[in-house]
């Protein structure tokens, strides 16, 4: 197409080479990352297992939480109630009761109606929730057969249980 404008007349020039090298180059980059994010996508996503796992301790590790906090709570609001106007006395230190010194005593001590004992009933739940978060891993590891998590699980496991049972003897 010729464009005139008074006696001067002007023709398109052609594209030049290293102007549709460039834009084809673009193109063939973009386009291959384009591939390269599909590719990586579907590496990251989770298989339905994973996701019900996850999704199971999340909710766990959730309403443990809240669970353990609402009796801790409730145990320091009935603590309150029954001790609340006591005068602290700084001068000695008495520790705990050795009714709280196990989770049977503690047990006993909520169901004897101590608010000392729901408090520490609320922390036992608080301690269990993590470890049955790593229970419920190791048994999923183990049906969906991935050993290597089995490992690293259990050994997560027997720490913990050391460093529980290890508190007593």
């Amino acid at each position: 197409m010729e464009t005139e404008f008074g006696n001067l007349a002007f023709k398109p020039e052609e594209e030049d080479s290293d102007l549709q090298h460039l834009s084809e180059q673009y193109l063939t980059h973009t386009i291959q990352n384009y591939h390269d994010e599909i590719v990586s996508n579907q590496k990251l996503t989770k298989s339905t297992s994973e996701q019900k796992l996850e999704y199971l301790l999340s909710k766990l590790l959730m309403y443990g939480v809240l669970i353990a906090s609402f009796v801790v709570l409730f145990g320091g609001i009935l603590y309150l109630i029954n001790h609340g106007l006591d005068i602290a006395e700084y001068q000695v230190f008495i520790g705990t009761q050795s009714q709280f010194h196990s989770p049977t005593g503690v047990v006993n001590a909520v169901l004897a109606g101590s608010s000392q004992g729901i408090i520490q009933l609320g922390i036992l739940i608080l301690i269990a929730v993590p470890i049955l978060r790593v229970i419920i891993s190791l048994l999923t590891f183990l049906l969906e057969g991935k050993f290597i998590y089995v490992i690293i699980t259990s050994l997560v496991l027997a720490s913990l249980t050391y460093s529980i049972v290890g508190a007593y003897y």
